[in-house]
């Protein structure tokens, strides 16, 4: 399916008005948070393995540290933009906010294939990034973390170049990192569990039993395969999944593990065992209880919103529906997990990864388990008191719990100098 090419920032900037409407906030302080904080854009010469010298583009953009620290991931993809990181460093500000975590929102971007580049080629990138963008990040001033693309391996890159840089190890300078160096349990589930999380407490709300409920998640990367994972643990049923490459579907369910093993064989999930073939734009208009959009952004628009089939929709990924399905799929009553929410385990998970790095203290995987949980079962909650005290969507609930945190801060820290 051909994705509309919208501007990122355009979606981002209408979610925030609409939520700003609602809450019938100073104009002066809705143009304040319509801009990031700063950003950097930066050039990254990096020595091929032919000998040659490519330099690609970097960004990093900061959106509001009001609330604490920026954070937010790196992505590595062709397709970034400034628009796109500017809008992502936005969406995390409210996805801090929404869960409650001191954190303002940060996100950064390298225009590149890392599907062409070799593992000595991504390093000297990420080193030589690191590098460039050294002077606006730290364990106390913007915390990267894995994004698209982008794994513990890079952010194990980040923190020695960092370290290096500054002669001593400093494990809280990123997130996502392996456990052996400074990485949380339970980090790499994190996002895909969240997911699972938001997707089970909508169910209960509509009276949907979790157990032999049907489920499509378009994606089958990190967000995708542990959302399955932990949802078919959970006894639902997983009829059909799919990556870049397209999808399989199966009525009878699929087994989760051995389609991850087809894949991590052949590259894809096509072709594994006793499925039929499905196109992603067939995938997302399947009957179904839960859809889990997991891969990029604007998959569900105007033009297929009308013929989506599911009752509930967990977005994995970020800015996955656009403002115009939005109503369409709130006037035909789908509830819509808002991606601030619903995707925001991996966040959750990653502060609790700075605040045992700060304290050189580390969790079980149990205890981080049951953290994220407490965490996002309460957002969860908050946002939907949010959506019956106002009569709004889901989203616009989480954006008015989100922008009600940020604008009380920036009240009580108030301008300075003035």
């Amino acid at each position: 399916m051909e994705r509309i090419k919208r501007n990122p920032y355009e979606m981002a900037v209408k979610q925030l008005e609409d939520a700003a409407e609602v809450l019938k906030l100073d104009r002066g302080v809705v143009d304040y948070l319509k801009v990031p904080d700063r950003v950097l854009q930066v050039k990254v010469p990096v020595k091929m393995d032919d000998g040659s010298i490519k330099v690609f583009t970097g960004f990093r953009s900061q959106h509001c540290g009001v609330r604490g620290p920026y954070k937010g991931g790196i992505r590595y993809h062709p397709e970034v933009t400034l628009e796109e990181v500017i809008a992502l460093s936005m969406w995390m500000t409210w996805k801090c906010a929404v869960v409650n975590i001191p954190y303002g929102g940060g996100k950064g971007g390298i225009i590149c294939d890392p599907k062409k580049m070799s593992e000595g080629e991504l390093e000297r990138l990420t080193r030589r990034y690191t590098t460039a963008i050294l002077p606006v990040i730290g364990p106390d001033r913007d915390i990267p973390a894995p994004d698209v693309y982008t794994n513990p391996q890079t952010m194990a890159w980040i923190m020695d170049t960092y370290s290096n840089v500054l002669g001593y190890t400093i494990p809280g300078i990123v997130t996502g990192k392996p456990v052996e160096i400074g990485g949380s349990e339970g980090r790499t589930a994190s996002t895909g569990r969240g997911t699972a999380i938001a997707a089970r407490e909508a169910a209960k709300k509509l009276g949907i039993e979790i157990k032999n409920a049907k489920v499509v998640i378009q994606g089958f990367g990190n967000v995708g395969y542990h959302a399955a994972k932990i949802l078919s643990e959970w006894g639902a049923k997983i009829i059909a999944v799919s990556d870049s490459k397209g999808g399989i579907y199966s009525d009878d369910g699929l087994d989760v593990d051995r389609v991850a093993e087809h894949k991590s064989y052949t590259g894809s999930v096509k072709g594994a065992e006793k499925c039929e073939e499905i196109s992603n734009e067939k995938l997302l208009e399947l009957e179904c209880d839960i859809l889990i959009p997991a891969a990029l952004e604007e998959v569900i628009t105007e033009k297929n919103a009308d013929r989506i089939n599911a009752k509930i929709i967990s977005e994995g990924a970020n800015g996955p529906t656009t403002p115009e399905a939005d109503r369409i799929l709130e006037e035909r009553g789908i509830f819509v997990v808002p991606d601030i929410l619903a995707n925001a385990g991996g966040v959750v998970v990653s502060y609790f990864e700075w605040v045992q790095d700060l304290n050189r203290y580390f969790w079980g995987e149990e205890r981080v388990n049951s953290e994220l949980e407490k965490v996002l079962v309460r957002s969860f909650k908050e946002v939907y008191t949010i959506k019956e005290d106002y009569d709004v969507s889901s989203r616009d609930a989480a954006m008015i719990l989100a922008l009600k945190r940020v604008v009380r801060a920036f009240e009580l820290r108030g301008l300075w100098p003035q």
